[in-house]
């Protein structure tokens, strides 16, 4: 797929409907004269709904799509007629996605599983018609219920990639040549910085055909946190993966100190992204000899697993995988995703970060002034009798 068919950020004008006016009719005919109050309830307002899809990885579904709007209920009819009720709409959108509010920032809800339905905004409820107001002292009611008005919200909807392991380094750290060297995926390589753009995923086969998903995200470079390079924006895709897997080059300056940057900067970015897994891998191994490994060994992390590899020659790749496998599978992290399946926590977005004008497009209604009784029910003026 081409690159610029991965969308992981779209922002929709969503609406509700409406509910339908009650009916307010005085039914008179011939063989009953004194027929009395007759006039139905409104239908209610069509739902808004998020259902999960696995069918969808990207959000492209949704970028030309900027309003979606579900149907308005019907008014009541007489003869106690109830109004249709409103078509409700459902948005299709790959696991993984969180919705936040666009104009507060606030974190709204997360669709995690294929086919969780989760209702993003609720119908007006349809008013009541003067039928159901009928009293022994009140036998005429000349009155009805107007229906809810609807409910809108610009949302922001967001892709985070559902993956085991999650790839951190700088850029030509050699990320995206060890997922095409564990997997079967196909990221674009190539000798310069910021050659992955978009996040890629990776099916990695392990022994007694078990495997695990891996994900690729392009580089961060010291600063990205206050907007350098491509900034944190792809960090959200490891912010549900179990394990990072963190790449230096063998060739560069100070291992550590490149580690403890990157370390910092998705302390920046999500402090509670530090709480998982990490293991360290120093790539490009196949531009140093072994004497110089053994040196390296003693300037590196203890807090943590330390592979050296070379996905050119294959050197480590092995016992890289035996290292993942045996940190996903352990009884820490085992215990750390089922307290945190339940008690995952979604920051709110920075308001400073959010663009200043919203693309929405409202449509001009024209709103009737109604009047309102003592009991909260629309009083109409004129009404109607029908002589059949």
């Amino acid at each position: 797929m081409p690159e610029s068919n991965f969308v992981d950020y779209v922002k929709i004008l969503c609406r509700s409907g409406k509910g339908g006016r009650g009916s307010m009719h005085l039914r008179h005919v011939k063989y009953n004269p004194n027929g009395g109050p007759d006039g139905g309830d409104g239908g209610r307002g069509g739902n808004v709904y998020l259902r999960g899809n696995h069918n969808y990885w990207t959000l492209l579904h949704l970028r030309y799509q900027r309003h979606i709007f579900a149907g308005n209920g019907g008014n009541g009819g007489r003869d106690k007629c109830h109004g249709t009720d409103g078509n409700d709409v459902y948005i299709d959108v790959p696991c993984g996605t969180v919705v936040y509010n666009a104009e507060t920032g606030k974190y709204v809800c997360d669709v995690t599983y294929d086919g969780q339905v989760i209702m993003l905004l609720k119908g007006g409820r349809g008013g009541l018609g003067n039928f159901q107001f009928r009293t022994a002292t009140n036998q005429a009611p000349r009155f009805a219920q107007p229906g809810e008005p609807m409910q809108e919200m610009t949302v922001i909807l967001e892709l985070k990639l559902l993956a085991d392991v999650g790839l951190v380094g700088f850029p030509n750290a050699g990320k995206s040549t060890l997922l095409s060297s564990l997997s079967s995926a196909k990221p674009k390589i190539g000798n310069y910085p910021f050659t992955t753009m978009e996040p890629s995923l990776g099916i990695v086969a392990y022994r007694d055909n078990q495997s695990f998903v891996m994900a690729d995200i392009p580089g961060i470079i010291e600063g990205a946190s206050e907007g350098k390079g491509l900034g944190l924006r792809f960090l959200r895709h490891i912010e549900r993966n179990s394990l990072l897997l963190f790449l230096v080059p063998s060739d560069t300056d100070d291992i550590k100190h490149d580690y403890e940057v990157l370390l910092n900067e998705l302390r920046k970015f999500n402090p509670e992204m530090l709480e998982k897994h990490r293991i360290l891998a120093v790539t490009k191994c196949d531009l140093i000899d072994d004497e110089l490994e053994e040196m390296l060994r003693d300037t590196l992390p203890t807090d943590l697993p330390v592979v050296f590899i070379s996905a050119v020659t294959g050197k480590g790749l092995d016992e890289l995988k035996d290292v993942i496998w045996r940190e996903l599978n352990s009884e820490s992290n085992k215990l750390q995703e089922i307290t945190s399946e339940d008690t995952l926590v979604h920051r709110d977005k920075d308001t400073s970060t959010l663009s200043k004008e919203l693309t929405e497009e409202k449509e001009d209604e024209d709103l009737s002034e109604d009047t309102t009784s003592e009991d909260g029910v629309e009083e109409l003026d004129d009404f109607e009798y029908t002589d059949d």
